[in-house]
């Protein structure tokens, strides 16, 4: 009795194992490609899966991430016989978990050397210069190349990268005294542009000062020459005035002297003289006259009686002086 329930307990225990084991859970970005006696029966996603025990199998667990691959250096020879080593960088994502477990037994070898194949076929059709400047063109040919080669193995060939050109060391030697000479050339050629630059901002500035002092020289003679226009408008102005200050003190003492003697008629022809005094008064003037540096004096009719009679009167005063 008792033999027979541990009998029936380890029937329970084995059972509750086989159930156990028979679900599987999918994680994320994984793909369980499952057999079936043997033979391909499906391919599990995420999620969670019953499998029958003792009858289907995981053939193999397949990550359908992208993956990257470094692939050591592969010796290849160029066109111009140049023997160089180029390690290479893949990208790849399996796209089919069916055909990259069936399609090729080892996926990475089978890339890693299809790649050093085809690196080689596009390397031997370059030179060494076109190698070294040409990654772009070997990275793209070598990605098509790939990928279509791959799709049969459900595998999607993302990009290609050279990662390092190693040249033989001799040539790298003789690169870098080329890029050392190209460098100084490019120095000196630097050099000389900035003292080309240089001497054209000296000559430039100098052009300017000369312009700029013949301008201030220009101004100043300008000037010179409106302060002279100035002062001469100036001279001319006063000596005008100064004309213009004697016209008008000339013409106010013209304008006394003859108020002064329109003054004296009116008081002459209001005091009414007779003719002694008039014919007196011209003798005075007529004396007046005399005394001038005229050398012709002509006396009115008026005035000649009195001249004779003041002739005489000069002759008897002059025979009385000298009886005396």
């Amino acid at each position: 009795m008792e033999a027979g329930l541990y009998v029936l307990l380890a029937v329970v225990i084995f059972v509750v194992i086989v159930i156990i084991r028979s679900i599987r859970i999918v994680p994320q970005a994984y793909v369980f490609v499952v057999e079936r006696l043997g033979a391909f029966h499906t391919a599990w996603q995420t999620g969670l899966h019953v499998m029958i025990p003792f009858i289907d199998k995981i053939a193999k667990k397949v990550s359908i991430k992208e993956q990257v691959v470094d692939f050591k250096p592969q010796s290849v020879i160029t066109k111009d016989n140049v023997t160089m080593k180029i390690d290479t960088v893949i990208f790849f994502q399996v796209t089919d978990a069916k055909l990259y477990t069936y399609g090729v037994e080892n996926p990475l070898t089978a890339i890693e050397n299809l790649t050093a194949t085809t690196l080689r076929n596009i390397v031997g059709d370059l030179d060494l210069e076109a190698t070294l400047t040409s990654r772009d063109l070997i990275n793209t040919n070598i990605t098509k190349i790939l990928d279509e080669a791959t799709d049969r193995w459900g595998i999607k060939v993302q990009r290609v990268e050279l990662k390092n050109i190693l040249p033989p060391p001799e040539i790298q030697d003789a690169m870098e005294k080329q890029m050392k000479a190209d460098r100084e050339r490019r120095e000196k050629v630097i050099q000389a542009e900035a003292e080309k630059k240089s001497q054209i901002l000296v000559a430039e500035g100098e052009k300017e000062s000369k312009i700029l002092r013949a301008e201030a020289d220009k101004e100043s003679k300008i000037l010179e020459a409106e302060a002279e226009k100035t002062s001469m408008i100036l001279r001319a102005d006063g000596v005008r005035e100064q004309k213009v200050l004697e016209a008008q003190g000339e013409a106010q003492a013209i304008e006394m002297v003859q108020n002064a003697l329109a003054e004296s008629l009116k008081k002459l022809n209001s005091a009414n003289p007779s003719d002694s005094v008039i014919q007196l008064k011209s003798l005075e003037a007529f004396a007046k006259a005399a005394d001038g540096k005229a050398t012709k004096i002509i006396i009115p009719s008026e005035i000649q009686g009195l001249a004779g009679l003041a002739a005489g009167l000069k002759g008897v005063i002059s025979e009385e002086n000298k009886s005396n």
